[in-house]
């Protein structure tokens, strides 16, 4: 009996990528570059199963095929904001993401953003290597204290729940959280959260506020110039959720203007491209979307994809499904 085929759209760890050939006839992007909407619509018609990321944007017209062979999406990914559901759904594809494994790693580089942004690292680590400080001083590069600050957190899932943990068990914050629907009061309690019935609110009552909800069309610009005038005085600002949740416009407004302090950005919208006004903003540290990029969490995402990808044509459902 033949082998689904399975089109892995980047390239995997290498351990993955072995364990992906003793399953499936696996076709792998050499090239390792994001694909077209072309190559994308023809692996449709010619593989049985594919695993995007999110580099590959499958907008509706990549579903518009004929003959097609596609019957799974095994997302290598817990977001699938670049996945026109609906569209899968009509065709009848399958389409599952990798939860709960990168959860610690994504919370801990919204951990480093934020201590880079608080205490200007980026900003430190420039003026060393263009080699322009003079030594030590009391007002050289004075940031904002962490320990004992309020961090919000918009989105309060298994994500926000581990920066949450980091926040609150390490660095003795108050925690606010954001979610459009109601927490039980165990999770609350377990790291004395308060909700908030907006994002409003959220930023006018936080230091530091961190992004860990989902992109798409209904989170566009959930940060935008409106909300962000409304923020404490001071407030630093974190994304590791996607880049479309910020409006980048008005972030670079909001830093150029002394609205906010600072941000850290590990997502971008648009990206690899970055919007050249936020090259601009001294008080922004940028990182190129390195949430999940530790050895253990990249082969997790690749081998918990591969488990739905078993699964469905075992013809169980897979763990994951998200449609």
């Amino acid at each position: 009996m033949s082998k689904p085929k399975l089109f892995i759209t980047r390239r995997w760890p290498k351990a993955v990528e072995e364990a992906a050939k003793e399953e499936f006839d696996v076709t792998l992007n050499d090239k390792d570059i994001p694909l077209s909407i072309e190559d994308m619509s023809n692996a449709l018609k010619r593989y049985d199963a594919i695993s995007p990321t999110v580099t590959d944007i499958l907008s509706p017209k990549v579903f518009d095929v004929e003959n097609l062979s596609c019957k799974i999406l095994c997302n290598y990914g817990v977001g699938y904001s670049h996945i026109d559901i609906p569209s899968a759904k009509n065709l009848g594809i399958c389409v599952t993401n990798t939860p709960d494994v990168l959860s610690d790693c994504t919370a801990d580089i919204a951990m480093t953003l934020m201590l880079m942004a608080a205490r200007r690292a980026g900003e430190g680590e420039r003026e060393l290597r263009a080699d322009k400080w003079d030594g030590w001083r009391p007002t050289h590069m004075i940031g904002a204290k962490v320990t004992d600050k309020t961090l919000g957190i918009i989105g309060f899932g298994r994500i926000g729940q581990a920066m949450a943990s980091r926040g609150h068990f390490g660095f003795g914050m108050k925690i606010n959280i954001f979610s459009r629907s109601q927490v039980s009061a165990e999770i609350l309690g377990k790291y004395n959260a308060k909700q908030f019935s907006s994002v409003e609110a959220l930023l006018e009552e936080s230091d530091f506020v961190s992004l860990h909800c989902p992109g798409g069309a209904s989170n566009r610009h959930l940060i935008n110039a409106s909300n962000l005038a409304k923020a404490r005085s001071g407030l630093i600002l974190i994304n590791t959720a996607r880049g479309e949740v910020v409006d980048e416009t008005a972030l670079a407004d909001a830093l150029e203007n002394n609205v906010i302090k600072a941000a850290g950005l590990d997502v971008f919208d648009g990206e690899p491209k970055i919007n050249p006004i936020l090259m601009a903003a001294p008080n922004l540290v940028m990182l190129p979307h390195l949430g999940s990029a530790t050895k253990e969490t990249r082969e997790e995402m690749g081998f918990r994809a591969l488990e739905n990808c078993k699964a469905f044509f075992k013809g169980d459902t897979p763990m994951d499904k998200v449609a």
